[in-house]
């Protein structure tokens, strides 16, 4: 005996429900028919949704201005404007699926041409409504993380946390333990730890793994650019947005986003960042509707927060609210022999001659050993893979292909900062071998580095620029 077929209606009352749950913005049906518009009103919010209806093109206007929806219904004809000359204006805001008549095909295939997600003919079927609905979210949710993919592919292949120390087994236990929490993560560690690994590690423990991950540089970017990147900013914000942009906070909707550097943050900026933790929500630049974050942050830093509280720089309301928990990655040479595993983790994974099987010598490991890498991981990274391709096609890296020998000693000690010059050397050689050495341990900005030197940005940049020109080859006459 054949099994009796579940009706249609409700297999998919049962599917729509849960696409419901995960929505946390309205649908916008935009019909002028009143008995048609309360009928779907009606079967969608049966169904779970956040429905709201109006009549015509200007209350529509007016409604998304209020509440931007997650997906919009829109009638072909409208008694105050017609409904392809108000697709032009809101296709970019959200998914739209147009209503139209038998008769008008023709008008349905352009609107797909002007950007409309899909059309239903009237009179319009249940399912073939939440069908409809359905593959449009869909559609927008894969548009908005359309990097999830290849974000996910380089987390596999460059984020292999390599170390067998007992400090660095503490590291891991503390990412399983605060992983599947939902609460904000504060990183703390020197330039070139590993913070960000530790925030990917973070992000793929947790139950929005199959989410979005994006990261952002607080120090590398301006305030309205860093207010842009991270909120998104409407049409006409400021000179040269001609359209709208979502931000970081919107295209990681149910992830993680990493906020790199967070001690760089203006206070103007970090007072928004702080709107954001306390009520969860947002305002794109330029706009006046407020937006749920769905995200979780985990943010990082080599700053002494409290220390810049105390200054006044930086606001201690937020470093509770980012510091529920603290994980601190410890520098690499409190890893013990971490640093010869992570040298040949490099010399595996960064071998440019495939072919050629290659390892380090007896002198090379005593050599990573003894040096006290000042720039942590990221510079043991740049010396392997010089060391690589110095080596050629020999099959052994050596003490010389690495170099360390050549480069400026840097904490050497517990007692700070060593130089070394063949000659008397002046300030300004002095300054310069300094700012080297900060360059080299890399994740330092121009101001960073000039509030470590006392002097202005300015004159920073004058030294970076005199890095970059090629010494002269001999005195000219």
């Amino acid at each position: 005996m054949m099994p009796r077929p579940e009706p249609a209606g409700a297999r998919g009352g049962m599917e729509t429900s849960r696409l419901a749950a995960r929505l946390t913005k309205p649908i916008l049906l935009i019909e002028d028919d009143a008995t048609l518009n309360r009928l779907i009103t009606s079967q969608l919010s049966g169904h779970g949704f956040k429905l709201r209806g109006v009549l015509r093109a200007t209350d529509a206007l007016r409604a998304i201005e209020e509440e931007e929806p997650a997906l919009i219904l829109l009638d072909i004809r409208l008694p105050d404007r017609d409904g392809l000359d108000l697709l032009k204006d809101i296709q970019h805001i959200c998914p739209v699926i147009m209503l139209t008549a038998h008769g008008a095909i023709h008008q349905a295939v352009q609107a797909l041409r002007l950007g409309a997600h899909d059309y239903l003919t009237k009179p319009i079927r249940p399912e073939e409504l939440e069908l409809a609905i359905e593959r449009a979210l869909d559609h927008a949710q894969l548009k908005r993380s359309g990097d999830f993919l290849k974000d996910r592919l380089k987390s596999l292949t460059t984020s292999t946390m390599v170390g067998g120390s007992k400090v660095f087994e503490e590291i891991r236990r503390q990412i399983a333990l605060y992983g599947p929490t939902d609460a904000t993560v504060l990183i703390l560690g020197e330039s070139g730890v590993g913070k960000e690994l530790v925030a990917r590690a973070i992000h793929q423990s947790s139950d929005r793994a199959s989410q979005s991950y994006v990261a952002i540089d607080c120090s590398t970017l301006q305030e309205s650019l860093f207010e842009s990147e991270l909120f998104g900013h409407e049409r006409g914000a400021f000179t040269g947005a001609d359209r709208r942009k979502l931000g970081l906070v919107e295209v990681a909707d149910g992830g993680t986003v990493f906020l790199d550097e967070i001690g760089e943050l203006t206070p103007a900026l970090q007072a928004k960042l702080l709107r954001v933790l306390e009520l969860g929500t947002f305002r794109r630049l330029g706009g006046i509707t407020d937006l749920k974050a769905n995200v979780r942050f985990v943010a990082a830093t080599n700053r002494d927060l409290v220390a810049m509280g105390a200054e006044g720089r930086f606001r201690m309301d937020l470093y509770y609210r980012l510091s529920r928990f603290v994980l601190t990655v410890p520098a690499l040479r409190e890893r013990g022999d971490d640093a010869v595993q992570i040298a040949r983790h490099f010399v595996r994974t960064r071998n440019f001659h495939r072919t050629l099987h290659k390892a380090l010598d007896d002198s090379a490991i005593a050599a990573i050993r003894a040096y006290r890498w000042p720039g942590n991981v990221r510079e043991l990274k740049n010396v392997v893979e010089r060391a690589v391709l110095l080596s050629g096609t020999e099959p052994e890296i050596t003490v010389t292909d690495l170099g360390l020998t050549d480069r400026p000693e840097a904490v050497v000690d517990g007692a700070g900062i060593r130089f070394s010059f063949a000659h008397l050397p002046t300030m300004d050689e002095i300054q310069i071998r300094y700012v080297k050495m900060l360059l080299e341990r890399g994740g330092y900005s121009r101001a960073r580095i000039a509030e470590c030197l006392g002097i202005s940005e300015r004159s920073v940049y004058r030294i970076l620029q005199g890095l970059k020109r090629p010494k002269p080859h001999g005195r000219g006459g």
